[in-house]
């Protein structure tokens, strides 16, 4: 858009001709003087051209920026309604770690069919499945009482053994930041480093019911009914210790053992105050 020679009238300066712009100046030779003034923003409330041709086409042009304008202007507040919902989210998990209670039972053991296997290690995910009743039924199971002091054992039974022989097939910390109060969709994700999965010799020496009992039917081993379950801490620690001495190979003998440490120190555990395994399979 040439607009040089264009004449103007500026509210204040009056009457004068346009002799030099570019995409952000204009200079105006006025009577007494030459201004320059923010192009094309000038436009908007203080200049007037008179060629009413040009006047249109720049009005075309004042619309587009200021749609522009409100479009950014539109982005940073969404911007900001975003971070202060992190904000917001951020104060609150503050909370509940300010506040939180360690639960002698925070630890959860999957009972995992053979579709989810696959995706439980590649995944390193576990879904707490769907509320079955109630008002909320249909939604995903909240698992409550999980916080970062919790780890997620990995089971399964074949179809044609006895529920006694149920084996450990992997263990894994929940992620960095995971608390299951604030869990919406019901899955379960495993924390970056402290992750293992058994081979099929170690799976085979490591059986469930050898740590987990009913303290109600002591001599029982049944499963019932559910996905999942709650149980002790300190069966979760047992659990990490005999995997530690499963592994031969060094590296993995190592991460199992900084995984046993790092849950020890997560659930104000010691080592040696640890009891022995004397779960139902111990009790037969």
């Amino acid at each position: 858009m040439n607009l040089i020679n264009k004449k103007v009238t500026h509210k204040r300066y009056g009457m004068g001709n346009i002799v030099n712009h570019n995409d952000s100046r204009i200079e105006i030779n006025f009577a007494s003087e030459n201004k320059q003034f923010i192009f094309p923003d000038v436009f908007e409330k203080h200049l007037t051209l008179h060629d009413k041709s040009v006047a249109n086409s720049l009005e075309e042009m004042l619309q587009k920026k200021a749609m522009k304008r409100k479009e950014q202007e539109w982005k940073k507040e969404q911007e900001r309604e975003l971070q202060r919902k992190k904000q917001e989210l951020r104060l609150e998990y503050e909370k509940l770690m300010k506040n939180h209670k360690l639960h002698p039972e925070s630890q959860m053991v999957f009972w995992c069919d053979t579709e989810e296997l696959g995706s439980s290690f590649s995944e390193w995910k576990v879904f707490s499945g769907l509320i079955k009743s109630g008002n909320n039924k249909g939604k995903p199971n909240k698992p409550s009482r999980l916080h970062q002091n919790s780890a997620v054992l990995l089971t399964e039974i074949d179809s044609s053994r006895p529920e006694q022989d149920r084996r450990i097939l992997g263990v894994y910390m929940v992620n960095e930041n995971f608390i299951g109060k604030l869990c919406e969709d019901g899955y379960i994700p495993a924390h970056s480093k402290y992750r293992l999965q058994l081979t099929e010799e170690e799976s085979d020496q490591m059986l469930f019911w050898k740590y987990y009992v009913n303290e109600k039917f002591p001599n029982k081993m049944t499963w019932n009914t559910g996905k999942y379950r709650y149980f002790e801490n300190s069966w979760m620690a047992q659990i990490l210790q005999d995997i530690v001495s499963l592994k031969s190979d060094p590296k993995e003998r190592e991460l199992a053992q900084e995984f046993f440490e790092h849950f020890c120190k997560m659930n104000q555990l010691t080592e040696e105050e640890l009891p022995k395994a004397n779960g139902a399979l111990m009790r037969i």
